[in-house]
């Protein structure tokens, strides 16, 4: 079928659009940014942009060698001959007047000088020359076969660094004594010629022509314009004419002033798209001085090549005599100068050049017309010249901001180009029209260099910001930009922090928090959260404000970042180190209760930062919650509950029988799934923890179960090294021993009981369904139980020790155990690398589940002599391709290792381990949240993103889904229509790696997911071939109970339910590429008891009908509204918005019994509920919760399999009951209208949606399919071949959404799948 698809994907359109637009209309879950990415900051790029040293030239030694009216000797003079030194005839005066006047003009001509030094022709050497001036200097040399100069110089340079590493070796030599002189690298060389070079002699130009060139470029300019043939085509320009240019070099609107801003705006341009990036910046950005020489080099360059010399520098520049932008130049010259004979003459206006009109037209083009993967455009610099005219800012500054929204190496570019001091400096202006464009410039600059944020307070440009921000005319976008530039300026930055405060940013933020643009909330909630961080004046100043209640109103925002951001601010705001009165203490533990009740907020983004908010609470309130923690250590060791794992007969996956166990697939969540329970299992918890005196006595101190184990987990990006105290198990157990079912109603508790509160909050969250959120919460528990051990350790010591509290430091310095591999654990080998990928499991995070050990005893051997390890620690080598079998979870302890073991090798200068716990949970407990928020910024914004562009891959492949979508639905319809008189041809039978618990087919691919207890295997029905195999990562205690595909229409996820409420998303799965990764989980039901549910218990139900309860977690999704309904072991049917990822809905069953099954129509908004007790409920979901079950059907007498609403506006209700009674209701009747009976003792049934069937499973080992009228159609007891093996007991069964396919499951775990005759299909 596939293969006909993809031949005539457009073949037969005509009905197939109306279903193709269905699916371009339905929303996607799970499918946005936060879903799709990490959630972590951009990688910083090395800004190289800003100089290090900026230099200033001080001083100018001119060194004129000049006989004036005496020709050297070695040169032969043409006639007529240069003659003009520094525009002066030196024969128009006597001799020594003329140097002087030589000498004063040059002076004027490089503007800065010191002393002055006339001589006639003293032979000067260059070492000396070396000598007097130092490093770094600058050397013009203008004079015939000048390249010589430059040979010399450097062979002197290296000379006398050779003999300073003489000098260096040997102390007698002369120059030890002399302090070392500067390195000659760093000296600058500029040189009219090559060493076989002759100065040109032309008399119509200067005899000086390299300094004409370097220090009065536009005169020299014009002049050699008009020397040439072009020149012609400019009547009337003479030599004569170009003296008499009005204007002034510095005044740009004049004809003069704007040659020279041209000018310097093409030679900078031309050394930018030339030169090499570092020796730009050295060259043309380090130096004002050196900058204006290198710029008028390239004049130079261009004019003495065109009379056979050739320049030379030192560092050497590429030529650059023939780039096209020279022809810009004598565009603008021409344009100029033919204007020149009616100004001088008739004194008409000056028209401007069109020059930087053009080049931004040239910018322009070059923005709209690219591609992404090209060379820079060269206009650039020029973009930064155009900056300072006032004509064309305005224009200027928006194609910047089109160039910058580019992306980070665009933003990068220009900072290196110069723009910097520019927009600071525009910071100063007020003209309205600049600020949405400065906004956004600002806001690319610090998404990709936040260090600017230093410079933008020392120019007091943090005013202009809150200025905007405050400003309620401005565009909710550009004030979101301006929120993200003040959270950058008052980011970890305390000078900034004092600033805003000062300019009132609480205030202004706190204004706008409940602005109807989501982005503005989440940026002012983080501004927020930034200013208060670890700045006390800014928290008294948001307290006399109220901002903490004004923030609570987002913790209930549809959007999940802004909850996140709210979250965020709220964090920081009680986590603050300052003293404590008990004004804030109250104020504190009102927060506290606020966020508590994010506990089971949709979103894994909000509760990680949901624990990290609480960790500073911890960490501000350390003592209350060891006091708390011990308590809750008694009780869980005095508590009678047996351990989960203990139910499950110890072992971490029960080992399946078969040929061959199979081995899972790595997952990789982000937030790296464990395989199965994993390495959170792997911590053992101690057995009582007592710490023995010498003498023998005990010391009254035993926390419960603490486990000294390495959480194998640390892979899991906890720091290296990292043990965990508390087991998950320990923790797990603490959870369900306390009763946390009070969790609702936090609010209103007495004060003292809020430290045990937010301690069973921590609890839950260490059992979070997202790896994520759970090892944070890990983090912040044990960083307790640390310090717990760390106070029972002080209590061994002697009194009289205790006095110094370094003392403790010294004691615990091994309270973290190194982490062991026990080989001779590993009972089975491992195998070699996979060879099908679909058959194996490795470990998460790329490492195999190391058998990390951990010990089980502890007793202080603190002061005893160094015990020398037995076992050294081993890590594998290849770890990411060693599949490990899974071994009883008993075998994987070894009981030998103390854990206060002091190794040899460790000295107490490990002590810096344990000190300052402040900062052990502050440096772990992070999300890179704010971070990731601001790579927005730093992202293309104007682009058309991918998905709307037509032409684009992703684009492309979604109308090839869709089109195949069509064809499935059309082809399947076409099948139903025929008629089906049999449903048993198998064509597919494959053993499962475990029990089927669930079936569901994908709605238009060949593949069929399977989940047994705790994983999911992915088949091809098609082909017959195993896609993939991972595990779900939920607890051993508990079972998978429903899946669900959604946007099955396009890229489809996978959510999965499992008995204890909790809701998992996975992506990448079945696929060849790539492994399968969580997209997000979270609790959807709390107070869920995870029960035995599957086979044993409904056929249990089925023969005594007093057990009512078991059904597990059940829910119906709907892919048009994005909602999910949940129900189950519960009273409560509750409805999620994934696109909000919150709680919307919680309508009670009024029953006293299990949800059984559900199912829902969005367009009629009514959900129908098959309850344990036998009770169809009707909701409908728009009226008040005491009002909205609208019917209530008590005709079945037993526990319903399955309630099916169909899904049309007439669509009727059909149940189905254990006993085999078939009901069919009309929602609007209060009676059935029809009754049928099938056989009884079903385990499972389905209904297919489209055709006129359903099939149910019986625990008498077969299946039989009926049509809508309740005929049998006929029975399935036996498999094809397998000489006619007889079925299993039916654990379940699933009908194809579009096709007429019946997927079966039986607890011989056997997976199959039946289809009509193939002469129909």
């Amino acid at each position: 079928m596939e293969s006909e698809m993809l031949q005539s994907p457009l073949l037969g359109l005509g009905e197939e659009d109306e279903s193709d637009l269905t699916d371009w209309n339905l929303p996607l879950a799970f499918m946005k940014k936060r879903h799709c990415e990490k959630i972590e900051g951009s990688k910083s790029l090395a800004q190289s942009w800003r100089m290090k040293d900026r230099m200033k030239t001080v001083s100018v030694a001119l060194v004129l060698c000049l006989n004036v009216g005496v020709d050297p000797p070695d040169v032969v003079k043409t006639t007529p001959c240069a003659r003009l030194e520094c525009w002066i005839d030196p024969l128009s005066m006597g001799p020594q007047k003329a140097l002087e006047t030589i000498g004063a003009n040059l002076q004027k001509q490089y503007e800065n000088w010191q002393p002055r030094n006339y001589t006639q022709y003293i032979p000067l050497s260059i070492y000396d020359l070396q000598t007097w001036m130092g490093s770094p200097s600058i050397f013009v040399y203008d004079c015939s076969n000048a390249g010589l100069i430059v040979k010399s110089f450097k062979q002197f340079a290296l000379q006398r660094e050779q003999e300073l590493e003489v000098a260096a070796i040997n102390p007698n030599h002369p120059l030890a004594q002399m302090p070392l002189p500067p390195s000659m690298k760093n000296c600058i060389q500029l040189a009219a010629c090559e060493a076989n070079e002759l100065l040109p002699m032309i008399p119509d130009l200067p005899a000086d022509l390299f300094t004409s060139c370097l220090t009065t470029p536009i005169k020299i300019a014009l002049r050699w314009f008009c020397m040439q043939k072009s020149v012609r085509l400019v009547p009337g320009v003479t030599l004569d004419l170009i003296e008499k240019i009005p204007g002034r070099l510095n005044d740009r609107r004049t004809p003069l002033g704007e040659l020279n801003w041209i000018f310097t705006a093409i030679t900078d341009t031309i050394a930018w798209n030339v030169l090499p990036r570092d020796l730009f910046q050295k060259l043309f950005r380090q130096d004002l001085l050196v900058a204006s020489l290198f710029r008028n080099f390239l004049l130079a360059e261009r004019i003495m090549r065109s009379y056979n010399c050739t320049p030379v520098s030192s560092p050497r520049l590429p030529p650059t005599y023939m780039h096209a932008m020279w022809q810009a130049w004598d565009l603008a010259v021409d344009i100029c100068l033919s204007q020149l004979p009616t100004i001088i003459e008739e004194g008409t206006a000056f028209r401007h050049s069109p020059f930087f009109a053009e080049q931004l037209t040239a910018f322009q083009v070059w923005l709209t017309m690219g591609v992404e993967n090209r060379n820079p455009p060269e206009q650039l610099p020029i973009v930064l010249q155009v900056l300072l005219s006032q004509v064309h800012r305005l224009r200027a500054l928006d194609l910047l901001g089109r160039f910058l929204d580019l992306g980070p190496w665009a933003v990068s570019l220009a900072l290196s180009v110069g723009i910097f001091p520019y927009v600071l400096k525009l910071l100063q202006s007020s003209a309205r029209e600049l600020r949405p464009l400065l906004v956004f410039i600002w806001a690319k600059i610090l998404a990709v260099d936040s260090s600017c944020q230093a410079d933008l307070v020392k120019d007091n440009g943090h005013k202009y910001f809150l200025s905007v921000l405050a400003d309620p005319y401005m565009p909710a976008e550009h004030r979101t930009m301006t929120a993200f530039i003040l959270a950058v300026i008052v980011n970890n930055y305390n000078t900034g922090q004092e600033a805003c405060l000062q300019g009132n940013l609480i205030a202004i933020c706190l204004e706008q928090l409940n602005d109807p643009h989501p982005l503005l909330r989440q940026w002012v909630a983080i501004c927020l959260g930034r200013i208060w961080q670890n700045f006390d004046s800014a928290r008294w100043c948001g307290v006399r404000d109220s901002a903490h209640e004004k923030l609570y109103s987002l913790l209930s925002d549809p959007i999940p970042e802004v909850r996140c951001a709210a979250v965020f601010a709220l964090g920081t705001f009680v986590g603050n180190s300052a003293e404590r009165t008990d004004h804030s203490t109250t104020i504190d533990h009102n927060v506290a209760m606020m966020l508590a009740q994010l506990i089971n907020d949709g979103s894994p983004m909000v509760r990680k930062e949901l624990v990290v908010a609480l960790s500073h609470l911890v960490v501000q309130y350390e003592s209350n919650f060891c006091t708390v923690a011990l308590q809750f250590m008694e009780e869980e060791k005095n508590y009678p509950l047996p351990s989960p794992a203990a139910t499950e007969g110890g072992s971490l996956t029960p080992v399946r029988d078969g040929p061959c166990t199979p081995r899972l697939r790595s997952v990789s969540s982000y937030g790296n799934i464990r395989a199965v329970t994993t390495a959170r299992n792997l911590n053992k918890s101690l057995q009582n923890l007592s710490l023995n005196e010498e003498s023998g006595s005990t010391v009254a101190f035993s926390p419960g179960n603490l486990s000294t184990s390495s959480s194998a987990s640390s892979t899991l990006g906890s720091p290296e090294n990292e043990e965990y105290i508390l087991s998950f198990e320990t923790i797990d157990k603490m959870r369900r021993v306390s009763s946390y079912s009070s969790l609702n109603s936090l609010i209103g508790v007495s004060f003292n009981s809020v430290y045990t509160q937010i301690w069973r909050v921590l609890l839950h969250l260490a059992a979070d369904p997202y790896p994520d959120v759970s090892d944070l919460a890990m983090k912040v528990l044990n960083s307790i139980a640390y310090k717990i051990m760390q106070v029972g350790l002080a209590c061994r010591l002697k009194p009289q020790r205790l006095s110094n509290p370094g003392e403790l430091v010294h004691a615990t310095v091994n309270a973290r155990p190194q982490r062991i591999l026990d080989t001779s654990s590993l009972t089975q080998s491992a195998p070699a690398s996979p060879t099908n990928k679909g058959m194996h499991i490795h470990q998460v995070g790329g490492s195999p589940p190391t058998t990390s050990t951990s010990s089980s005893s502890l007793t202080n051997d603190v002061t005893k002599q160094p015990v020398s390890r037995d076992i050294t620690s081993v890590r594998p080598a290849n770890v990411g391709n060693m599949g490990v079998q899974y071994t009883p979870h008993s075998h994987q302890f070894p009981r030998t290792r103390k854990m206060f073991d002091k190794g040899p090798e460790q000295t107490t200068d490990d002590a810096d381990d344990t000190v300052g716990h402040k900062s052990f949970i502050s440096a772990t407990v992070q999300t890179g949240f704010c971070d990731w928020s601001a790579k927005y910024f730093a992202q293309p914004v104007m682009k058309i993103p991918e998905e709307h562009d037509l032409e684009s891959q992703i684009r492309k492949e979604r109308e090839w889904r869709f089109l195949r979508n069509a064809r499935v639905r059309k082809q399947a319809q076409k099948i139903i229509q025929k008629g089906i008189s049999r449903l048993d041809d198998q064509i597919f039978l494959n053993r499962n790696p475990g029990v089927p618990s669930v079936v569901k087919f994908h709605p238009f691919t060949p593949c069929i997911a399977v989940a047994d207890k705790d994983s999911i295997c992915f088949w091809d029905w098609e082909k017959g071939e195993k896609l993939d195999y991972f595990h779900n990562g939920n607890p051993r205690y508990t079972r998978i109970t429903a899946m669900e595909y959604l946007n099955g229409q396009d890229c489809s996820l996978l959510l999965t339910a499992t008995d204890d409420g909790a809701i998992r998303v996975w992506k990448n799965f079945a696929d060849l590429e790539k492994n399968p990764e969580m997209v997000t989980a979270w609790q959807g039901l709390s107070d869920m008891l995870p029960t035995t549910r599957g086979l044993a218990r409904r056929v249990s139900i089925y023969l005594d009908r007093s057990k009512q309860g078991g059904a597990g977690m059940v829910v119906d999704w709907e892919q048009e509204t994005g909602l999910l309904m949940t129900s189950g072991d519960v009273r409560i049917i509750r409805i999620w918005d994934t696109d909000r990822e919150m709680k919307v809905q919680d309508i009670p069953t009024g029953a006293d019994s299990c949800v059984t099954s559900l199912s829902c129509d969005s367009h009629r908004s009514l959900i129908v509920a098959g309850l344990g007790d036998g009770s169809i409920r009707v909701f409908d979901r728009r009226m008040a919760l005491s009002e909205c079950r609208v019917m209530t059907y008590r005709e079945h007498a037993a526990w319903v399999v399955k309630a099916y609403l169909q899904k049309h506006p007439e669509g009727n209700i059909m149940s189905v009951s254990v006993n085999g009674d078939v009901r069919f209701f009309d929602p609007r009747m209060p009676e059935s209208m029809k009754v049928l009976q099938i056989v009884k003792g079903l385990t499972a049934l389905d209904i297919h949606p489209q055709a006129n069937l359903f099939a149910c499973g019986s625990m008498n080992q077969f299946t039989a399919i009926y049509n809508g009228s309740g005929e049998l159609i006929n029975n399935i007891k036996y498999y094809d071949g397998f000489m006619g093996q007889r079925v299993g007991a039916i654990s379940c069964l699933a009908f194809h959404p579009h096709w007429p396919h019946l997927a079966v499951g039986s607890n011989d775990y056997y997976i199959s799948v039946y289809s009509v005759e193939k002469r129909i299909r």
